[in-house]
């Protein structure tokens, strides 16, 4: 018998469209959009890695891209807890020591998967559209294959989400009418939102099980999740936008553009 490997059997699935596009509608729009989105995202991002205008001493404002700030060179209000575990790591933005969280659940996200496979790869750009790539090996080969490590940064995007919360009530402890603390506020909505409502979360809370009347609380848990799984894709864009309007208030409010303490 003849053995057929991974790769083989996913090209013969792939389905093969002969001319450029079956599509008569603007097709290209949507990951024209997608790209667009993302690249804003992804541009915003490296450049507030490196500026250093991330916190609003007073107010108790810590951009989100910075935070948790755990090097001694973050300011000493700005350290989360008081503690800097990163020491004297001067050579790095505080931002850059924490990127890998964060950005590692959004990239092996499955709804951002399909996001950037249509928009930068092109793999295949939308529906009934020519694959440009002569093979396809899904995501069975390096470096695709790691994107099954998603469910591992679930976890660690648990994790700044509490760091988010813990910033904004600080920000309405010491600034309850302050505009800036009310848009972070509103961040961790959706960033709690677009987490909880991970594929991941999902089967956690009750993926494998067999009767829900046996585990009420978790099925009770699972509904939810599944609410919030169902708005994944929206969810994604606004906190999305939301943690990068955010991060930018908090700078420009940093930078004196924005006054305070009426910010």
């Amino acid at each position: 018998m003849t053995q057929t490997t991974p790769e083989a059997s996913a090209r013969r699935q792939r389905a093969q469209v002969k001319v450029r596009t079956l599509r008569t509608d603007r097709w290209w729009l949507v990951p024209l959009l997608t790209f667009l989105g993302l690249s804003t995202f992804l541009v915003y991002g490296v450049w507030a890695i490196f500026d250093t205008s991330y916190y609003v001493p007073g107010s108790e404002y810590i951009a989100p891209f910075s935070s948790p700030c755990l090097a001694t060179a973050c300011p000493e209000g700005a350290r989360f807890l008081g503690l800097a575990p990163f020491g004297d790591w001067y050579a790095l933005p505080p931002g850059l020591l924490i990127l890998g969280l964060p950005g590692g659940f959004r990239l092996t996200c499955y709804y951002y998967r399909k996001s950037y496979y249509r928009s930068f790869w092109l793999a295949p750009a939308a529906c009934a559209v020519q694959e440009p790539h002569g093979k396809y090996t899904g995501e069975t080969r390096f470096p695709l294959i790691f994107q099954n490590i998603h469910r591992y940064f679930f976890y660690g995007a648990l994790l700044i989400g509490s760091v988010l919360t813990y910033d904004a009530i600080l920000a309405l402890v010491h600034t309850p009418l302050g505009l800036g603390t009310w848009i972070l506020l509103l961040n961790v909505v959706l960033i709690w939102g677009y987490t909880l409502g991970c594929h991941s979360c999902r089967h956690i809370t009750a993926g494998r099980l067999n009767h829900f009347s046996r585990h009420p609380l978790r099925y009770r848990a699972w509904t939810f999740v599944s609410k919030l799984n169902a708005k994944h894709q929206p969810l994604a864009w606004a906190s999305m936008f939301s943690v990068m309007g955010a991060d930018l208030y908090v700078r420009l409010v940093a930078k004196g553009i924005i006054a305070f303490p009426y910010a």
